[in-house]
């Protein structure tokens, strides 16, 4: 139980860091609304459960390990978001208005969005092969890793919430004017893709 009450708030503050998944709740949020946001981003948590499984295995250390994995991995997912950021100002004509049909995705594009930068980023895998182990319980080993996980999905959607429940708010705080929030969230996402893409491989340093 100890570990467990550590584990909540550290936990919480990684799942709550602004990133490019709770970016994309957060957009989809103004666009289209929370339910809208939240049903894209189950996505995500579907991509993580595979994730942590895998990570119990032990294969997220052997992924964190692969040069060749990583990098292929990296540059996949720098490039769509690069992609998306893009794509995102340049849909941003000085007349267009939030209800634009450019600026709504369907819920296919939303879905698919939300699963490629989730898999896509290494991150998750760093999370889940190493900091989950340091709140592992040994003697129960299965069964503790269930809990945690279990509890970092659920602590996931309540972020997923806030984000796109924050989108939401600043949709209708700024009515249909919102072509400052869609350039932001565009340069925002080519920011995270640049990022990743000269991020390091996990567990290397710097020569």
């Amino acid at each position: 139980m100890p570990d467990l009450l550590l584990f909540l708030p550290a936990c919480f503050a990684l799942n709550i860091a602004f990133g490019p998944n709770n970016l994309l709740a957060m957009t989809h949020g103004a666009q289209k609304g929370v339910p809208f946001a939240f049903t894209a981003s189950l996505a995500r948590l579907g991509i993580f459960v595979p994730m942590i499984t895998a990570s119990a295995l032990g294969l997220g250390l052997l992924l964190s390990a692969s040069a060749l994995v990583f990098n292929a991995v990296k540059i996949i997912g720098a490039a769509y978001l690069v992609w998306l950021g893009i794509r995102l100002l340049i849909s941003a004509p000085g007349k267009a208005d939030w209800d634009a049909e450019a600026m709504k995705p369907t819920l296919q594009k939303a879905f698919r969005g939300e699963a490629l930068v989730a898999v896509s980023n290494p991150k998750a895998i760093l999370i889940f092969a190493a900091f989950f182990p340091q709140f592992i319980d040994t003697s129960n080993y299965w069964t503790s890793y269930a809990l945690l996980g279990a509890t970092f999905i659920l602590l996931e959607a309540v972020a997923i919430l806030i984000y796109a429940t924050a989108g939401c708010f600043a949709a209708a705080f700024a009515s249909t004017k919102l072509h400052w929030f869609q350039r932001a969230s565009g340069g925002g996402m080519i920011a995270f893709g640049l990022l990743l893409l000269f991020s390091r491989q996990p567990g290397r340093g710097a020569a």
